[in-house]
């Protein structure tokens, strides 16, 4: 399956805009507020499918866990679980994410570059998401077929994938401001 750009989530928002809002596009000033708004649209767009993709992961996860019980198999235990808060962490720090908002009276001002940028790493971290949920579709594979002396070194490909989406994610907020490119 490939990947959406960020631009088709951009142009998905912006082909939902209504036709009182087509109308106030053409006030003079309105037109920049409505284009940053539906870049926020979008990204919002883009996080949730995120969301979406690592929640989906996240269940998996359980499942496997509850496999491994069931079998008695208690040298994965720990590791099972640590994954799965792990992955409950980042899952939910991406569900409540900032997403490009700054109000009238902020200091620091977001603008369409930094959206634009916001959302082109949003679109890695959807990469890195894939990454994550076939790690884990390969730990939850190997302990349904029974291959569980190989599940240890599943749940390490897995904790890394979840350890590096949650280092790209904590470097967002400086690609927002700018910081970081």
């Amino acid at each position: 399956m490939s990947q959406p750009s960020s631009s088709s989530f951009y142009d998905r928002a912006k082909s939902q805009t209504n036709l009182q809002e087509k109308i106030m596009l053409l006030i003079p000033g309105f037109h920049g507020y409505k284009e940053k708004e539906i870049r926020r649209e979008s990204d919002k767009l883009l996080r949730n499918q995120i969301y979406q993709k690592l929640s989906s992961a996240e269940s998996q996860a359980k499942d496997t866990y509850r496999s491994l019980v069931n079998q008695g198999i208690n040298d994965t235990w720990d590791d099972t679980d640590h994954l799965m808060a792990r992955l409950d962490r980042v899952v939910e720090r991406i569900n409540h994410s900032e997403y490009g908002y700054a109000g009238f009276f902020d200091v620091t001002k977001v603008k369409e570059p930094d959206l634009d940028r916001m959302m082109d790493y949003d679109m890695q971290l959807l990469q890195m998401t894939d990454s994550v949920t076939t790690a884990i579709q390969g730990l939850k594979d190997t302990v349904d077929n029974g291959h569980v002396q190989d599940a240890k070194g599943k749940i390490s490909d897995a904790m890394k994938a979840v350890d590096a989406l949650e280092t790209a994610y904590n470097g967002r907020k400086d690609v927002i401001l700018g910081v970081q490119q």
